[in-house]
């Protein structure tokens, strides 16, 4: 018996949607989702050619810094190109997850300086200000670490094998206020999904995600 085809869904308006959440809660995989289902370019997180992510995995101290910066240089290229495109847009990771999650937390840990971070926020606050911000925002939940940790194990990106529990669980700990920052602080609207049980890459779990994206960027 043959499948059934895929539905045909429709957005009336241009649209820039931002995906959030922790490492290995399948961002990727539901920004090719949406991309395929509505027809929106994709604008994938700038990692297989980010020039010091691997260092950066095995030195965190030494180049957090550095990290966040090309991150930051990144996505608001990213924004400049999206302002441009002449359709609806999908952001794999979001502007604001860098200053108001990694920023922090590697602060918090001791990998950046007082001054580094400063520096960062400053150099933040001057290239963001008058990018076309997301219109939308589709923010992954995972509380349970252990869920993430096996997703990036089977992806099997090198630099990410050694990755601790604790850092992501740490990292969950910012998640949980970031819909909430995302609302109140850049008055972006915001969808939260938990995505622990549900497994969006193919079947049933992926057209029940993508009704319901379909049914919140059609409000």
């Amino acid at each position: 018996m043959n499948a059934p085809p895929p539905k045909v869904r429709q957005l009336p308006d241009t649209l820039f949607v931002a995906m959030a959440g922790n490492i290995g809660a399948g961002k990727t995989t539901a920004a090719k989702s949406i991309s395929q289902a509505f027809g929106f370019e994709l604008f994938d997180e700038p990692v297989i050619d980010n020039r010091f992510l691997a260092d950066y995995y095995k030195d965190m101290g030494r180049w957090s810094f550095t990290l966040q910066l090309e991150f930051l240089i990144k996505r608001v290229q990213h924004h400049e190109l999206i302002s441009r495109v002449d359709k609806s847009c999908i952001q794999d990771r979001t502007l604001y997850e860098d200053p108001e999650i990694f920023a922090k937390y590697l602060h918090g840990l001791g990998h950046m300086t007082d001054k580094e971070l400063d520096l960062y926020f400053e150099y933040f606050e001057r290239l963001h200000r008058g990018l076309h911000r997301p219109d939308k925002v589709i923010c992954f939940v995972v509380p349970d670490v252990d869920t993430l940790m096996t997703r990036i194990k089977s992806r099997g990106r090198a630099e990410e094998q050694a990755m601790r529990a604790s850092f992501l669980e740490g990292l969950n700990g910012y998640y949980s206020a970031f819909p909430s920052i995302c609302e109140n602080k850049y008055g972006l609207e915001v969808l939260k999904v938990d995505v622990t049980r549900i497994d969006i890459r193919d079947g049933e779990g992926r057209e029940a995600f993508l009704d319901e994206v379909h049914d919140f960027l059609a409000h």
